[in-house]
């Protein structure tokens, strides 16, 4: 089973080793020093804005990192959304990674994913759906997310994370379950 818990300061060093590892920063693209994982996810360790940063463990040990938000929080990133599929008014994002490249290929990733649903469904009950966008050349996380149990309902061109990559993007989206 998943555990979750918000991260810390503490959390920083581990945080920068993960980011620093070449299959994290292929896609997110950030700076790793002290003082940037501090600029970059202190605000959030602090409970200072909207998104939510947790740590995924599994048996105890840490094996991701997972960021979840309500997309009404981040109006330039609805703005690039909307044009191609719809965003009702209470729907989330997220955005993951696996920190220890050894993890990867194993589905903690897809487990990742579908336990941060279920957290999110819990803790959010507002939430309506979660629609994430992943940049097309990344088929681990798209595939990832497809046998989570979301869909893909669009494509298109978004501003991409790392400056390398165009802007082809696919959409996928998961609706709160009925039952």
């Amino acid at each position: 089973m998943m555990a979750w818990r918000h991260v810390t300061p503490d959390d920083f060093p581990l945080l920068a080793r993960w980011l620093a590892q070449p299959h994290v920063a292929r896609w997110w693209n950030h700076e790793t020093s002290a003082a940037a994982v501090e600029r970059d996810f202190g605000p959030s360790a602090r409970r200072e804005e909207p998104n939510e940063d947790l740590l995924a463990f599994l048996g105890g040990i840490p094996v991701g990192l997972l960021q979840r938000s309500f997309l009404h929080d981040y109006p330039e990133y609805l703005d690039d959304l909307a044009p191609l599929t719809a965003v009702p008014p209470r729907a989330m994002t997220i955005d993951y990674l696996i920190g220890d490249a050894a993890d990867i290929g194993r589905g903690i990733g897809t487990r990742m994913i579908r336990s941060a649903l279920e957290q999110i469904w819990a803790d959010h009950k507002d939430a309506e759906c979660v629609i994430v966008a992943v940049h097309a050349d990344n088929p681990r996380s798209w595939r990832a997310l497809e046998k989570a149990g979301l869909t893909r309902v669009a494509h298109g061109e978004i501003a991409p994370d790392n400056p390398i990559d165009d802007r082809r993007h696919y959409v996928y989206r998961t609706d709160r379950p009925t039952s």
